[in-house]
């Protein structure tokens, strides 16, 4: 009887006018990087945002945090797998110490172009990439660009000679270790937020990155000089803490892979125009010098570097190295 009561009272409280049970608090999703908002990556964790909360209103709710404000590219991956952010999207570079295999992204002067670097990452040999460390915590949801990064430093760095002794910044990478080992520079690895004060106070000579790295987080401004070397690949994983994405309502969790397919067409899409328009204004600013590397002065950069691939080759596997350099073919 007691029990028949309560269900009465229930249903008069949902009938009577203005009276409605308690909405469900949306899923929160805290996507945290390490750029500025006006970067590729910066523009598509926005994109994601707005367009989940907007097509799972009431949810959803995504929130953003750029340039570092919670977590710095050094504790990102322990963050993550912790479950104390649920998105993030580090570069390739940052997965070394996960597994060997996307060190294949760190080969210098492995992708001619941005075009080819589509066609590897949207190949099935790509694609498997980005389930490799799921038993680790970490599942992949896609490849967003920013783009072939060139050096800076105080150097012109024609030939590669010019590095010996240079100290540069590197990512956590192995790989960007050895890439700078082999033309006698010194490399350092730091977090991306400690850059520019160590570029500006000269702890550090040099470093690599796209144009909308080098804009925006200034670097031009304490260089002076930038080569158009085109050398290597900046790229960003979006990666998910995979039990909190599996653990999503299944209809919410395929709105939201949807979602991020588009975000990321969107991004690859922009990448090269944002890189452009970054490029022309460090060139207006008139603080440094850009250079473009002659045919030959890029065969030299590229013949000093190449014993890298052979020094990597069999933790990444020849096979992974044969697929992407695959995709160079017209």
């Amino acid at each position: 009887m007691r029990v028949l009561f309560a269900a009465l009272a229930i249903a008069a409280l949902v009938a009577w006018p203005g009276v409605r049970p308690a909405a469900a608090d949306p899923i929160v999703i805290k996507f945290s990087h390490v750029v500025a908002d006006s970067t590729p990556k910066g523009q598509g964790a926005l994109l994601f945002k707005k367009l989940a909360e907007e097509r799972l209103a009431g949810r959803v709710e995504v929130q953003v945090y750029p340039n570092s404000q919670l977590f710095g590219d050094a504790k990102e991956m322990e963050a993550l797998a912790l479950g104390d952010v649920q998105i993030i999207a580090p570069s390739l570079a940052k997965f070394d110490r996960y597994t060997k295999k996307i060190q294949l992204f760190d080969l210098p002067f492995l992708f001619d172009d941005m075009t080819a670097v589509d066609r590897f990452q949207t190949s099935p040999a790509g694609k498997k990439l980005l389930r490799v460390l799921e038993r680790k915590g970490f599942l992949g949801l896609g490849y967003w660009h920013n783009g072939l990064k060139v050096l800076s430093a105080n150097t012109s760095l024609r030939q590669p000679e010019d590095a010996k002794g240079l100290k540069f910044r590197v990512q956590p990478s192995d790989v960007l270790v050895a890439q700078f080992q082999a033309v006698g520079a010194v490399p350092q690895k730091m977090a991306f937020a400690e850059v520019y004060q160590a570029l500006q106070t000269g702890s550090v000579d040099g470093c690599e990155n796209p144009w909308t790295n080098l804009y925006s987080q200034k670097f031009f401004e304490v260089q002076k000089f930038v080569v158009e070397s085109n050398h290597g690949l900046l790229d960003y994983m979006v990666v998910a803490n995979s039990d909190f994405w599996n653990g999503l309502p299944a209809d919410i969790r395929t709105e939201l892979e949807a979602i991020m397919a588009e975000v990321t067409a969107h991004v690859n899409k922009i990448a090269d125009d944002l890189n452009a328009r970054d490029r022309q204004r460090v060139i207006e600013s008139g603080r440094t010098e850009v250079i473009q590397l002659t045919a030959d002065e890029r065969t030299a950069w590229r013949t000093a570097m190449q014993p890298v691939w052979k020094q990597f080759e069999e933790a990444i596997g020849k096979e992974l190295i044969d697929a992407a350099m695959a995709s160079n073919q017209r």
